[in-house]
């Protein structure tokens, strides 16, 4: 069973994402936050798998709790899944950085909702590689864009092979795909996977994909 902590500072938006969770057999939501303050302080009390979390909310924003629960020990299995309004929220770059493991827009369809908390709680990033590219690529030309956390050198920890699997991570191909791809075993890729975040210090998938993007190794076209 999949714990699920919603935190949304729109009380209609919460109940509505609390019953259609709580209608899937593999699921529960365990507490629902109004504020990030309260988000990271359930993230624990209520022993949650897994934060819905929306950017937007007051006394602590998304990012910051996102942030929190990520550096928190004690909170280290704990997975969060960012709810944002694709075309007008600059802050989903900031999220991944922080430790989100993956961004959904709000109007997305319940059955995709659902889906897509099963995805993060198993441990993979929800990443839609065009999406993805776009906001990286608005986010990094910004005049106010953050310095990048990952430059070229970094990459040169990898090997060859990991370069290609890195490069396919951050198009949005999963173990099974990379695998496909590069006439792999799926566990040899997943190893490879894994190797890969010990190298660069990263925690998981969607982590990996901002490295990929900000070291240069993939160059996200400017947005239309």
């Amino acid at each position: 069973m999949i714990r699920v902590l919603l935190a949304d500072d729109q009380t209609l938006v919460r109940s509505a994402f609390a019953m259609l969770i709580d209608s899937a057999q593999d699921m529960a939501v365990v507490g629902q936050a109004g504020t990030g303050r309260e988000a990271v302080e359930l993230a624990g009390t209520a022993r949650a798998d897994l934060v819905v979390m929306d950017i937007r909310m007051p006394d602590l924003d998304g990012i910051e709790a996102t942030r929190r629960i990520a550096a928190e020990e004690d909170l280290a299995g704990v997975k969060v899944l960012i709810l944002t309004t694709y075309d007008t929220d600059e802050h989903v770059v900031a999220a991944l950085r922080a430790g989100a493991s993956g961004f959904l827009v709000k109007d997305t369809r319940p059955a995709d909702l659902l889906d897509a908390v099963r995805i993060v709680a198993a441990g993979e990033a929800l990443l839609s590689p065009g999406p993805t590219a776009r906001l990286i690529a608005r986010a990094l030309r910004a005049p106010d864009a953050p310095g990048s956390t990952a430059s070229p050198a970094a990459l040169a920890r990898l090997s060859d092979r990991e370069r290609q699997v890195l490069a396919l991570v951050a198009r949005g191909l999963n173990n099974a795909e990379i695998a496909d791809a590069l006439g792999l075993s799926p566990l040899t890729a997943k190893t490879h996977v894994s190797r890969i975040m010990g190298k660069l210090g990263v925690r998981d998938r969607a982590q990996l994909v901002i490295v990929a993007y900000e070291s240069g190794l993939i160059t996200p076209r400017a947005p239309q």
